[in-house]
């Protein structure tokens, strides 16, 4: 089958989870045509996407998060507005979209969580079945769990994820732990790529830590300056810096870099992360205890689920500090490494 990915491309989840489900079809036998990414045209696309995915890739300007750097979390309703002004170029890009869906003509869109698929479907919809892919859509399952957090976010996510889906064929929504179908959601095991299921983890001498956004830094950087005898290996997608920034022999800054970080996250003792659904997949398969500082409602929602398979604790900021004391009380989840082996089968079905 001929197939053609649309994938939003803010921070590194749904591009790696792009990558997994291209290894997969590819070694099926099928055909990826070509990939859409969807992002702030200001960022840049990680270079590991492009190096694993041998097809033609294109970048359209889609939605994104606006951070607040003196609160260090991101500005919901500051974010949906400023995207509202922006409309008329996600018009755009909505047009872009349809004009390579028509020169394509695959069989099946797969689309990772970009709202631009969702509306050029909604408004514009072209023949051909789309397949949405994502932990979101387990956000719409009956059984699914919300932390109790305020239930205008709450409600401004859930449309959010309605608005990606339109007109979708199936919804699949990868989670930590199996559940029910329900109509149109089918559950299934997180996308964990094959270079992370090689792996032989080891416990090294450092915490890994990972960023959405450059306005955590600071967090992390006040921290190493009380506790200078702890290595720390953070990873951000910040162009204004080298691919290697050493502050001092014990806190370094890298680009994101797949290969490298994967080496990394093999070797910690223990992983900080701002609650991307995907690094934490990665974390509990490695046997590594992680501790969330969710940066938005949809990472606050990812982090609760995660602390209920025991996949580490939550924080409010890069307090590396309680990580540190949770560490002799982790327990590796034997039962999501047997889940996540269940994928490649469950998603050759799925996406026919």
């Amino acid at each position: 089958m001929k197939y053609m990915f649309i994938v939003q491309g803010e921070g590194r989840g749904h591009l790696t989870q792009a990558i997994s489900m291209y290894e997969m079809l590819t070694g099926n036998g099928d055909e990826i045509t070509e990939v859409l990414v969807g992002m702030n045209t200001s960022s840049s696309l990680p270079s590991f996407f492009t190096e694993k995915i041998h097809c033609p890739v294109f970048i359209f300007g889609s939605s994104y998060f606006l951070f607040s750097a003196k609160k260090q979390k991101s500005l919901l309703f500051k974010s949906i507005v400023f995207n509202l002004w922006k409309l008329p170029s996600y018009i755009k890009s909505i047009r872009f979209i349809k004009q390579r869906i028509k020169t394509n003509q695959p069989d099946k869109i797969l689309n990772f969580y970009e709202i631009l698929t969702g509306l050029t479907y909604a408004f514009s919809p072209p023949k051909i079945p789309c397949i949405c892919i994502g932990h979101q859509y387990l956000f719409l399952h009956p059984d699914f769990v919300f932390p109790k957090k305020n239930r205008l976010q709450l409600a401004g996510l859930l449309l959010f994820t309605r608005m990606t889906c339109f007109r979708a064929s199936v919804l699949l929504a990868l989670s930590f732990h199996e559940m029910r179908n329900m109509n149109k959601i089918h559950v299934v095991p997180p996308l964990v790529r094959k270079d992370v299921l090689r792996q032989t983890p080891s416990k090294g001498d450092y915490i890994l830590g990972y960023m959405v956004d450059a306005v955590f830094s600071k967090q992390a950087i006040d921290w190493h300056h009380q506790h200078k005898d702890i290595y720390l290996h953070f990873f951000w997608n910040n162009k204004d810096y080298p691919d290697e920034w050493q502050i001092d022999e014990s806190l370094t800054f890298h680009q994101l870099n797949d290969i490298t970080f994967l080496n990394y996250m093999t070797g910690c003792k223990a992983y900080a992360s701002t609650g991307g659904f995907e690094s934490i997949c990665e974390a509990l398969y490695l046997h590594k205890p992680v501790m969330m500082i969710p940066a938005h409602i949809e990472q606050e929602c990812n982090a609760f689920d995660a602390v209920n398979v025991g996949a580490g604790i939550l924080s409010d900021k890069f307090n590396i500090s309680g990580l540190l004391d949770f560490l002799p009380l982790y327990q590796p989840n034997k039962e999501f490494v047997s889940w996540v082996n269940k994928a490649q089968s469950m998603f050759i079905d799925e996406s026919r």
